[in-house]
């Protein structure tokens, strides 16, 4: 009984076997069919799907390759813009942008140009307008050219201004200070002396006679004893008492176009300014230091021949406002001769020291004259 039991149970256990693996040999089939119909799907879409995307593909190259050639061959055919037309636009566009500014003036004639003094010609072709050329120990004259036309003088007013400091025998290390009073008004011209500057009365006259400073020769006149206006009369008295009888002061810069001269007068105040030593050096130093504050600022020569060893100049001034034009008057010695040359309302920057080389080729070539300078390279 018990072996039937027993036996009926592994009967049982075995059926449940055979069931359950048929069971589940079913549900794997199934799930494998289903995997594989699955994996068939797919594979048909990729199939599909792919040819349509190479073909997009496709078309955006060509549309790609058909846009380029139709750019490269607009520009074939479109014309090249000039490097002219590009930096016009570009022009225009910044002008267009910039605000707008004042019209152009030309600069006002002088006064020489005015009088038609600049008609006059001369066998030298200079270019200023009057000029004088003379032996300073014979007072022969070698060049005249409206010598006797009353011209602005500009800077050329600082030789008197110099020469009457020198012979008050004021002090030279004595301090003086710039103040508003010799800021420039008239022309507005600037200064590297700001108010409040201090410098010794030596010092003011160097830079005055060698660089023009206009402040430093406000000063000295203001701090004249007596004042602007005394120092300003003693300067119209020291004129007269040379023989400059065409000449007249009103301030001792120069910026004023009423103080004029003529080269006659000019070469008379050239000659007595060549005797003074103090004229003589500081006029013709190539350079000069000033100690400013915690600054030291160089100042040079207005006359670029001081520093031309081919040149020997005792004395020089140059000068120049726009009613003037540009100035020049030097001692010198060519050929052996001391020389007084005297250039007035030159047109040009550098025309007037053309105009003394000019004179100096000229010089130079006269037969007799000749003969001195050789000697005198020589020696």
């Amino acid at each position: 009984m018990l072996i039937l039991r027993d036996f009926f149970s592994f009967c049982t256990l075995a059926t449940l076997l055979i069931v359950w693996s048929t069971l589940m040999h079913h549900r794997l089939r199934t799930a494998v069919n289903r995997f594989l119909q699955s994996l068939g799907l797919l594979v048909v879409s990729v199939a599909l799907v792919s040819p349509a995307a190479h073909a997009s593909e496709r078309k955006k190259s060509a549309a790609k390759k058909q846009q380029a050639q139709t750019v490269s061959a607009q520009r074939a055919v479109a014309p090249r813009k000039s490097a002219g037309s590009a930096k016009a636009a570009r022009a225009t566009a910044r002008t267009s942008k910039a605000p707008a500014r004042v019209a152009y003036e030309p600069a006002k004639p002088s006064f020489g140009q005015m009088a038609g003094l600049h008609q006059v010609n001369d066998p030298l072709d200079l270019k200023s307008s009057v000029a004088l050329v003379i032996d300073q120990e014979t007072h022969e004259v070698l060049v005249s050219k409206n010598e006797h036309a009353v011209l602005p003088i500009a800077s050329l007013t600082k030789l008197m201004t110099g020469l009457i400091i020198t012979q008050a025998r004021l002090p030279m290390d004595e301090p003086l200070t710039i103040t508003q009073d010799d800021v420039d008004t008239e022309k507005g011209s600037r200064s590297r002396l700001s108010v409040g500057t201090t410098l010794t009365r030596g010092e003011m006259l160097h830079l005055a006679l060698m660089s023009s400073e206009n402040r430093a020769a406000h000063a000295l006149g203001r701090t004249y004893p007596g004042g602007l206006e005394a120092f300003v009369a003693l300067m119209n008295s020291k004129a007269r008492s040379i023989g400059m009888t065409d000449t007249s002061y009103v301030e001792p810069t120069g910026l004023s176009s009423k103080n004029q001269s003529s080269a006659r007068d000019l070469a008379r105040l050239v000659s007595v300014a060549h005797g003074d030593p103090v004229m003589r050096e500081f006029s013709t130093s190539p350079g000069y230091e000033v100690a400013v504050g915690h600054k030291t600022l160089q100042y040079n020569n207005t006359n670029g021949l001081v520093k031309n060893p081919t040149w020997s100049i005792g004395l020089q001034k140059t000068g120049y406002i726009s009613e003037a034009g540009r100035c020049l008057v030097m001692q010198t010695q060519i050929a052996g001769r001391k020389l007084i040359m005297v250039f007035l309302d030159s047109a040009g920057k550098f025309s007037r020291l053309g105009d003394a080389q000019r004179v100096r080729n000229w010089v130079e070539s006269l037969p007799a004259l000749g003969t001195k300078l050789q000697a005198t390279r020589a020696g």
